[in-house]
């Protein structure tokens, strides 16, 4: 299956982002924890583009990946906001510069199996995740 585009631009588009997950978790065999996980990963990095990429073009590209005889999930989140100034800073636990817990960046990236984040200050920022299937026999 082909790669599913999705534009992040209001509260409802967190919907469907978790609904498109939810679907490619499931056609690829992801247990349900494993599930919950992406779509809890992939909803913080959604909300994210809302907040901090304001005005900006925003959006998701969601796909099957396999690797070494593995699958999974991969979503790869882009703005073209603000960026991150300090990618490190941003990762840690309680670090904030909208007035929140700070727990997004960092959280999401514990709840996944792999993430990347590449961003320009003034230019965007673009985070990519993937979640692989534990079992590595099971067949669609």
């Amino acid at each position: 299956m082909t790669q599913v585009a999705l534009t992040i631009s209001a509260e409802a588009d967190l919907i469907r982002v978790r609904q498109v997950l939810r679907a490619r978790c499931q056609r690829v065999g992801l247990g349900l924890v494993d599930e919950t996980k992406l779509i809890t990963a992939g909803s913080e990095l959604a909300r994210n583009i809302l907040t901090h990429a304001v005005g900006s073009r925003g959006g998701v590209r969601v796909e099957d990946v396999a690797r070494s005889g593995r699958q999974g999930v991969k979503a790869t989140f882009f703005d073209e906001g603000p960026g991150i100034p300090d990618v490190d800073q941003a990762l840690v636990d309680g670090f904030s510069t909208s007035g929140s817990q700070g727990i997004g960046l960092p959280g999401s990236k514990r709840l996944v199996d792999e993430m990347t984040i590449t961003t320009e200050v003034g230019s965007g920022t673009v985070v990519e995740i993937v979640k692989w299937r534990r079992d590595r026999s099971w067949r669609p």
